[in-house]
Parts: C-alpha cells; sequence; structure tokens
C-alpha cells in the first residue's frame, strides 16, 4: 500500500470533517486532497515528474502540506531542507539531490497562485511500497550531509504503528509546533495526523511565550515535542499547567535524551508522564515507551512492531541483558540506503542489520536504555551535528592550523558545540564565531572557541576529545 491510498482512507471517509487549523482558517480533508492535487498539476506542468527531486525550504505553513501531498500523489521525491542551513550547506544538497525545483519563499507565492487556478483532476502514476518517497539529508561522519531515501513503505509502517501503538484516533487533537523539514513532525506528526483523520492545528513554530495560548485555545489531546520544548514548558504556571493537562492525553518526546529531572517536573506540573521513544532519520521509529503500561523514566521502552533490535559489540557478538551493545535494526521501517552513495550504504549495513551508532542496554523484560553514541554525534535542541562538518569549516580559515569540536553539557538544549583552536599566531574569537554565523545553520556555531597550544592525540594520532579543557578553563576564550 503507498502512501496515497493510505491518506485516502482519511480523506474518502471523512472528506467533510475539518482537517487543519493553520493562521486562523479552518480546511476539511476534502479541501486539503483538492489542494494538494491542484498543486500536483502544477508540478505536471512544469514537468516534474516520477522519480524527480523536488526540495523544499520552508518555514512551516500550508502550502508546503501542498508540496509534500502532492509530491507522494506524483511519486516525485520529496527533499525537506531545514530553514536554518545557510548557503554552503544547502549547495551541498542542491548538489547532490539535483531537483528539478528548489522551492523557497522567493517562488513559493508564485507556485500557490498557479494552483488556485488549476484542475484539482489529476491522475497518479503506478507506485508501489518501495517507491521513494522523501529523501531526507542527515549529515555524517565526513562531513557532508548524505540523503536518506525512505520510501512509501518506510513511512506507511511507521505511521500505522504509532497510530496503533499511541492509540491516535479521529476523535484527537495535534497540535503540531515542530519543523515539517525534520522526521520528526513530518515522518510522525504529518504521518499520524492523514491516516488517523485527527484534527490538527499546525504552527509556523513553536513559541515559548505564546505555547500555553495555543494549548488553551486548541485544548489538544495529543503533542509532539522535543526536550528543550519541555523544558520550556516548565516555566508554565501551575494553574495554566492543570488546565492544559485536563485536556491532553498524550505528551511525546523525542530527537535527544529526555532528561530525568525533566520528566519528573513536568510529570509533577501538568500530571502527565511523558512518553519517550527513539527513532533517526535512517529508520524513523524504532523502540517507544508503551502508551498503556510503564513508562520507564531513563528508558526508551521497547521496541515496536516489526523492528527487529540487536544490541552487538565490536565483533559482531550480540551481548547480554545489561551489558552494553550497539543498537543494530531490521524491519520495514529501515531506509532503502543513502542517495548516490553505495559505499556509505554498504558501511552502515552488517550482515543485513543497520548499525545506528548509538549504544544501549536492555533489561531483562525488555526495556532499552540508550548509554552513549559509538561516533561523537551532539544532539541539540533535537537537531544532530556532526563535528566534522564544523571541524572542516573552521580549518578552512587562514588563522587555524588544527581545530576540534566536541559537545558541552547544556541545561536547555542538552548539548552545545565547543571549539579547541590551535591557531597560526593572531586569534580573534568573534571573527571566526561571525564567519561561522555565515556559513552554518545557527546551531551549529560552536558557543565556544577555546584557543590550546595542541590538540591531544592517541599512539594512532586521533585526537582525544575528552581531555581537552572545558569552557571556563584558563584557555577558554
Amino acid at each position: 500500500m503507498t502512501l496515497n491510498q493510505l491518506f485516502d482512507l482519511s480523506i474518502d471517509l471523512r472528506r467533510d470533517q475539518t482537517a487543519l487549523e493553520w493562521q486562523g482558517r479552518s480546511f476539511t480533508f476534502g479541501e486539503i486532497s483538492a489542494r494538494a492535487r491542484r498543486m500536483a498539476n502544477v508540478l505536471q506542468d512544469r514537468g516534474i515528474q516520477q522519480g524527480d527531486r523536488l526540495c523544499m525550504q520552508l518555514a512551516n505553513c500550508i502550502e508546503l502540506i501542498d508540496l509534500y501531498l502532492a509530491c507522494v500523489r506524483l511519486g516525485v521525491i520529496f527533499v525537506p531542507v531545514n530553514v536554518l542551513y545557510r548557503e554552503r550547506e544547502v549547495a551541498h544538497i542542491l548538489t547532490d539531490a539535483a531537483p528539478r525545483l528548489f522551492v523557497t519563499r522567493d517562488n513559493l507565492d508564485e507556485l500557490a497562485s498557479e494552483a488556485r487556478a488549476a484542475s484539482d483532476n489529476c491522475e497518479t502514476p503506478y507506485l508501489n511500497g518501495d517507491s521513494p518517497a522523501a529523501l531526507v539529508y542527515t549529515s555524517g561522519t565526513t562531513g557532508t550531509a548524505k540523503g536518506a531515501i525512505l520510501t512509501h513503505n518506510n513511512l506507511a509502517v511507521n505511521a500505522v504503528n504509532l497510530v496503533a501503538c499511541w492509540q491516535i484516533t479521529s476523535a484527537d487533537r495535534l497540535l503540531l509546533a515542530l519543523p515539517l523539514f525534520h522526521v520528526h513532525a513530518l515522518g510522525n506528526g504529518l504521518h499520524c495526523w492523514m491516516l488517523s483523520g485527527c484534527r490538527m492545528r499546525l504552527l509556523e513554530r513553536f513559541e515559548h511565550p505564546k505555547a500555553a495560548t495555543e494549548f488553551l485555545d486548541f485544548q489538544p489531546t495529543v503533542f509532539f515535542g522535543v526536550p528543550t520544548i519541555y523544558t520550556r514548558l516548565l516555566q508554565t504556571k501551575p494553574e495554566t499547567a492543570s488546565g492544559i493537562g485536563q485536556h491532553m492525553r498524550l505528551f511525546v518526546s523525542g530527537s535527544a535524551p529526555l532528561p530525568a529531572q525533566v520528566l519528573e517536573d513536568f510529570r509533577a506540573l501538568f500530571g502527565h508522564t511523558i512518553l519517550e521513544r527513539y527513532g533517526m532519520t535512517e529508520t524513523l521509529m524504532n523502540i517507544s515507551n508503551p502508551y498503556a503500561g510503564e513508562r520507564r523514566q531513563g528508558s526508551i521502552g521497547v521496541p515496536l512492531p516489526g523492528v527487529s533490535v540487536r544490541l552487538l559489540n565490536a565483533e559482531g557478538q550480540a551481548v547480554a541483558p545489561g551489558e552494553t551493545g550497539e543498537i543494530c535494526l531490521k524491519g520495514p521501517n529501515v531506509f532503502a540506503g543513502y542517495w548516490g552513495k553505495a559505499e556509505a550504504t554498504e558501511a552502515a549495513f552488517r550482515d543485513g542489520w543497520f548499525r545506528t551508532g548509538d549504544l544501549a542496554t536492555v533489561s531483562p523484560d525488555g526495556y532499552y536504555t540508550l548509554s552513549g553514541r559509538l561516533s561523537d554525534l551532539i544532539i541539540s535542541g533535537g537537531f544532530n551535528i556532526y563535528p566534522r562538518e564544523i571541524e572542516e569549516f573552521l580549518m578552512e580559515q587562514p588563522e587555524v592550523a588544527e581545530a576540534a569540536v566536541a559537545g558541552t553539557p547544556d541545561g536547555l538544549k542538552g548539548e552545545v558545540p565547543v571549539a579547541w583552536i590551535v591557531a597560526r599566531g593572531e586569534f580573534d574569537p568573534s571573527a571566526l564565531e561571525t564567519r561561522c554565523r555565515a556559513m552554518l545553520a545557527s546551531f551549529k556555531v560552536p558557543r565556544a572557541f577555546i584557543r590550546v597550544d595542541a590538540l591531544p592525540r592517541n599512539a594512532l594520532g586521533k585526537v582525544q576529545k575528552h581531555v581537552l579543557p572545558r569552557p571556563g578553563s584558563a584557555h577558554s576564550t
């Protein structure tokens, strides 16, 4: 079954039911379908066909949904681009994906205007579950982003699992404030909405000062967030939090580990235990605490239906409960490979199992708990940051002889990147920060630049980041 067939279950059954609230307007499922079909005709008129790529760099808006559903209908591969990415980062994706069309705010109004005059009678080409639906870029250890190919099957299975396991129905009300360029909102939020037929209010972004008002006005029953959002929601007044909690059924957290103290404080304030789960770009959702059952603090829960999990040591052997191993996965949720990168795809698998690079333990009763990472990936506010990408940019700067980037703890974002610099003579941290801000997404800009005489290395020459001086030391700049 393709995503079109899956979505049509809601569209055909609930054509006149309110589907979406956006900026004070309401749209039925029938209207959402018609908008997508009109946009699909506009794309076809521009010569965009099945298998072509369409890149999009937009903040949340209804036109983004139009474009995505149009691409799904036509078999066009949807390529979301982070709105925080700068020219250098965007250029790599455009070169790699080679899209037929790149949609930004600059040309969105023209597309939307054409769509308003187009027919909503649109034919769908032959597609199957293995047809690629989206190409989502995730940074890699080489420093360049790789496009993970997500198929109709990947996205459909993920939605079916979450709707079933989290008991999402047409009676629910979903408040979605996460960015649709990220798989958290696209793969979970948008797809659960379309499959379940629930009512969704889409926000352009999460704005903490307005959050309580949105909750109280819309009275959602389901909310997807990241730890940073839940940390900020802890500033809600107790009487307001109580009012929000009365209508809520499910708070879900993902994209980064949820601090235990945040879970406890949130439960005390809102009267709800946040459901923590584990997923990634290449696999969507893998493991989740149960909706009905123990939501174990510090644990990511148990594998979702159809997802096989193994914890393997460095030799590829399974570890016993309580011992640490790398999470390796099999299942219909696992992506089809990296776009145009056969070697990277091959390296990501071992004997048919996808290697996540995340370390975990499993309890005797099957609950998994994350315990670290094999790589030096930084997760900041739900965004993945690979230090190699920042290090390579820093090494391009004339005053930098060597650079190392690592994550340091942050109370709000979980981790933030910090750079250690071996300089060639004079070194101005503010000038280096300015150049980083011009060329890198804001969340990738190091929060501190620490000058060191040399980077500590082991006998093989590998930088030992764990012994670098922490921010605030005598060498901090």
